[in-house]
């Protein structure tokens, strides 16, 4: 349907995702670190390698948070 009072054409652009590529990355690396640190905790006895892992998991959830609720 045509508008006789529309002077332009809106662009048909679809909005942007804000940070894109980012939180797939934070996903994967999220699932990545939770497993090693459980094989880790698990198989090796020295317990700062799997609390690093850990760390890192951990770091990763509270981005997604972080993330999550300013782009929403």
């Amino acid at each position: 349907m045509t508008d006789p009072y529309r002077i332009a054409e809106a662009p048909a652009v679809t909005p942007s995702r804000p940070g894109g590529l980012l939180r797939p990355l934070l996903w994967l690396v999220l699932f990545v670190s939770a497993a090693v640190n459980a094989v880790l905790s698990t198989a090796v006895d020295n317990p700062w390698i799997g609390s690093a892992f850990g760390l890192v998991a951990v770091l990763c959830a509270v981005a997604l948070i972080v993330h999550h609720r300013r782009n929403r």
